[in-house]
């Protein structure tokens, strides 16, 4: 009896076990921008298919759609932000994502122009172009007081406007554009300044080709979800996964600096 007992134990085991390794793995959907939220997701789907997670990346071009279809349940997460386009974006339009993750990279913002080598060289009245949404014109306002060419009302104030400018001692007159857009337009504007995954999509490097760069930035980007699911396997998973030694490695031998791991 006690005999018979151990083989269907043994044997229940063995079914649980190959139960186990037949399941089909869970399905992760998640939004990013092309370069380099994509090419870092597609970069770990290995380590994560091995954990059960079968991640399908959906790439978008635009800071808009990746939020909605998150918030509608279309898709599970996206990758591509920070916490301040994060929090102005849920004022803003009355969604409810939340911070999914650890910082995972830092892009450092930049501005470039095919007009001018130096600063200095910037004329009196130049066009510059930046972005339109609240927090990046904020960061493009912010790194341009940094570099001499405006003042603001507060210096260290994220959600700086136009409006909170008082001084412009060369007139700079700003052009304020969808972010994707700005590298199209470098050559119809004296300056432009960009977020680096617009920029490295357009092959400007901002360690090489941009005039000037953040030097400290809060702008991490990380993974972003609902608190429906921000706890769910698949979800902890990934955003392990996003800052785990491998994240690590081919952030920096890709990039070589142009994104920086914030981990």
């Amino acid at each position: 009896m006690k005999r018979t007992l151990a083989k269907a134990s043994t044997l229940l085991a063995t079914l649980l076990i190959s139960a186990s390794a037949l399941a089909a793995p869970v399905k992760l959907v998640v939004a990013a921008s092309p370069v380099p939220h994509a090419e870092i997701l597609e970069a770990i789907k290995p380590q994560l298919a091995k954990q059960g997670v079968d991640l399908e990346v959906k790439v978008f071009n635009d800071y808009i759609q990746p939020n909605l279809q998150v918030e509608d349940k279309h898709l599970d997460a996206n990758f591509y932000q920070h916490i301040p386009y994060l929090d102005q974006f849920n004022k803003n339009r009355g969604t409810h994502l939340v911070v999914a993750s650890n910082p995972v990279h830092i892009e450092p913002f930049g501005a470039y122009s095919v007009k001018i080598k130096k600063v200095a060289d910037l004329k009196d009245g130049a066009t510059v172009a930046i972005p339109n949404d609240p927090t990046n014109t904020a960061r493009a306002l912010l790194l341009l007081q940094q570099n001499g060419l405006i003042k603001l009302k507060d210096p260290s104030n994220i959600n700086s406007t136009e409006k909170d400018i008082t001084a412009n001692p060369k007139q700079l007159k700003f052009k304020e554009l969808e972010a994707a857009t700005l590298p199209r337009v470098l050559n119809q504007v004296d300056l432009a300044l960009i977020n680096a995954n617009y920029a490295l999509e357009a092959k400007l490097n901002p360690k090489r080709d941009a005039l000037f760069v953040e030097t400290k930035s809060p702008y991490a980007n990380l993974l972003v979800s609902r608190a429906d699911n921000k706890n769910s396997d698949a979800v902890r998973k990934l955003a392990a996964a996003l800052t785990s030694p491998e994240a690590k490695k081919f952030i920096e031998t890709k990039y070589k600096g142009a994104v920086i791991p914030a981990f």
